[in-house]
């Protein structure tokens, strides 16, 4: 069976993540978000998948290749072109994607299943397909009900009592939602629906296809389902994913490594005295990251591979990526790092680097930073970042 998955936004709203690292191979505790997808599709019989990619391209095509080692073939559809033997990604939309590859070659010749590459989900595939087929569907949105406080973040699907779908709204008021079902970007389609994509220009499934289904009254359904569904759309999203794994609430992702204390798991060959350390799970530490005796480190946290935690620094609900080096006394609370980016849970960004704080932050690779001059303490006191308030 033939699946597609969305891979060639530029996830601007995941920046600064999203500047070196393509939305799909964000990682959830070392493994890429758009593995699980692969896993899920292989699980329910779904074993030969087109991705669309664009920004970053290489990144995607590097890791996943042709899909062998993973179970599943892969092909990728690249959207851009070659400006100055550089390639520049010019994303065609979802659905504009989709009809590329249809164009070139049909390759979608029955029913197929679409996935946005920036999501964990635990969704029965074979359950959704059988009943599109059973409604006679030309596209089935997979919809999800969530709390009617939490619809105003979501896009609302409005059907009638046979699921047909009347109407969308996005991201309406409490008050003015007609539904508490929303759309969670999977999508099951039959290969009819090409014949309602323009070739060559850009076009987009939710914004552009849906609504000309909608007006033309096709055969045009959702499908409401309880599943697990940890949407990366945005940095606290994100957060949101990392927590929910490290407390045990995704059942499809495990905490990888091995436990060496009740909610402690690591890595291979972590340096760690762990009788003068004060770790407090649920806590992941990558492999060769090593934590200085005096250090704090307090749960749901996950600190990367190859990282160094310096005497007396305090993580403290937080998430440290790779080759970072928190100097001595550094206490960092609710907070993301990424690079030379630090990052709030609402999305905010400290660049360090810019503001002459990487004697706090550093890459791990590096040599040791000399000591912080009274002007930078001075600038880290203004952007309230540094010993005791990062």
């Amino acid at each position: 069976m033939k699946a597609m998955i969305l891979a060639a936004g530029k996830g601007t709203r995941v920046r600064p993540i999203t500047y070196t690292t393509p939305k799909p191979m964000i990682p959830i505790l070392q493994k890429p978000v758009m593995e699980f997808l692969l896993e899920l599709l292989r699980q329910h019989g779904f074993d030969q998948i087109m991705v669309n990619v664009s920004h970053l391209a290489h990144e995607i095509e590097n890791y996943f290749r042709d899909g062998q080692r993973f179970g599943v073939e892969i092909a990728y559809s690249f959207e851009g072109s070659i400006v100055d033997g550089e390639l520049i990604g010019e994303a065609l939309g979802s659905a504009g994607g989709m009809k590329k590859i249809q164009d070139f070659s049909p390759f979608f010749d029955d029913t197929f299943v679409v996935l946005c590459g920036d999501a964990l989900i635990d969704l029965d595939l074979t359950a959704a397909v059988k009943w599109h087929r059973e409604k006679g569907s030309i596209a089935t949105i997979i919809s999800k009900p969530v709390p009617r406080e939490e619809v105003s973040s979501y896009g609302v699907v409005v059907t009638d009592e046979s699921g047909k779908i009347k109407a969308f709204q996005e991201k309406p008021s409490v008050e003015e939602a007609l539904s508490t079902n929303i759309n969670t970007g999977i999508y099951i389609f039959e290969p009819e629906i090409f014949n309602y994509i323009p070739s060559n220009q850009e076009y987009d499934i939710g914004g552009e296809l849906f609504p000309k289904l909608v007006e033309m009254d096709a055969p045009f359904y959702a499908l409401p389902m309880e599943f697990e569904w940890v949407d990366i759309g945005k940095v606290p999203d994100y957060w949101h994913a990392i927590r929910s794994v490290l407390q045990g609430e995704v059942k499809n992702v495990p905490i990888p490594g091995k436990e060496v204390a009740p909610g402690v798991y690591t890595g291979l060959n972590v340096c760690v005295n762990w009788d003068k350390v004060d770790i407090q799970g649920p806590v992941y530490i990558g492999s060769m990251t090593c934590i200085e005796d005096g250090a704090k480190i307090v749960g749901p946290a996950m600190i990367g591979p190859n990282c160094w935690v310096c005497s007396g620094a305090t993580v403290d609900n937080s998430v440290i990526f790779d080759y970072s080096r928190l100097g001595p006394g550094v206490r960092l609370v609710d907070k993301l790092v990424f690079g030379r980016y630090c990052v709030d849970k609402t999305g905010a960004t400290i660049d360090v680097q810019a503001a002459s704080l990487d004697w706090l932050i550093t890459d791990a690779r590096h040599q040791f930073p000399s000591h912080p001059t009274e002007e930078h303490r001075a600038i880290a006191e203004l952007l309230n970042v540094g010993k005791g308030a990062l």
